[in-house]
């Protein structure tokens, strides 16, 4: 594994290191369509304040989009990376 994909798989699994965001990221990528904000404070039990923060953090890397929908924020997760994960703790493990 060259030095670029181990730093790209250390910030995934760093991102994914907090409970919170696992919760959020698992409600948003089981949802059958876009997600506000609300209904994410909602299901995980959250501040507003506190999951909008962590939809930041998982924004920046690529596992959920947000997009403005007039006052309120839609959240759809990245399918590519859900996908994605599988093959990098494969590739951590060295298994095909």
């Amino acid at each position: 594994m060259d030095e670029q994909t181990a730093d790209e798989i250390a910030q995934w699994f760093q991102c994914l290191s907090d409970g919170t965001r696992i919760r959020i990221l698992n409600f948003v990528s089981n949802a059958p369509a876009p997600v506000t904000v609300g209904e994410i404070v909602d299901a995980v039990g959250k501040s507003q304040s506190t999951v909008s923060r962590h939809l930041q953090i998982l924004a920046v890397d690529r596992f959920v989009f947000l997009e403005l929908d007039g006052v309120r924020t839609l959240v759809t997760a990245n399918e590519k990376c859900m996908t994605a994960l599988p093959d990098a703790a494969s590739a951590i493990m060295g298994t095909p």
